[in-house]
């Protein structure tokens, strides 16, 4: 609260002369009004509990109090061991690749070096039937085909073990993906039909491994 103006007097008549000295002093408009008056030591006092508050303030975020700082160097030590951990499942993870990558191209060279392993192992039975006919004196000729009648099943049974199948085609509709024709013949056969078979298709998992050589039948001309 301002304290009060005093009000100034009012100015004496001229003509009535000077005012007596005691009637210049003023008054103050609000001398009813009580003066309140500041304990200085308690000013000071408050000033300091102000500034003091303000310090542990400031201090409070220059430097973290010592459990938020435990907790951070907790949180600090988690993160590196969490990141060494997936750091060394990363090295072992490459190491199994490397060695998954090493494994699946040796698979590969020992695939493509011994391709034929098996097949080779399944012709050596036909083998040893042919060497047997062979040096077998005084054979009939009963017996001979009796000899050849074996090797051929056992080298049927070698194909078949190797996905080897053949393909007779003879009545067929020519296939110019499965058969080579080398000739053409007037036939009663409808155009384009395999009428005669010189060599035999070969299949290889599915996939022609030796077209078949035919002879396929044409219409015929009228006289």
């Amino acid at each position: 609260m301002q304290p009060c103006q005093p009000i100034p007097p009012e100015p004496s008549n001229p003509s009535e002369g000077a005012a007596p000295a005691e009637t210049l002093k003023t008054e103050p408009s609000c001398a009813s009004a009580p003066e309140k008056r500041i304990d200085p030591a308690v000013a000071l006092k408050d000033a300091e509990a102000h500034l003091a508050e303000a310090e542990a303030q400031i201090k409070s975020f220059a430097e973290p109090p010592a459990a938020a700082l435990e907790q951070m160097q907790a949180r600090l030590a988690e993160a590196q061991a969490h990141a060494t951990e997936q750091h060394e499942a990363w090295l072992r993870a490459k190491a199994e690749t490397e060695n998954v990558r090493r494994r699946a191209q040796e698979e590969i060279a020992k695939a493509s070096k011994f391709a034929a392993e098996k097949f080779a192992g399944a012709m050596l039975p036909v083998k040893d039937s042919l060497e047997a006919a062979l040096v077998t004196e005084n054979q009939t000729l009963e017996t001979l085909r009796e000899g050849v009648e074996l090797t051929l099943r056992q080298l049927s049974a070698a194909f078949e073990g190797a996905c080897l199948t053949e393909e007779n085609p003879l009545g067929q509709k020519f296939d110019p993906n499965k058969h080579d024709a080398i000739g053409a013949l007037e036939s009663e056969s409808e155009p384009n039909t395999v009428i005669n078979v010189l060599q035999k298709c070969y299949l290889l998992h599915g996939r022609v491994l030796r077209p078949a050589m035919v002879i396929v039948a044409k219409a015929k001309t009228e006289t």
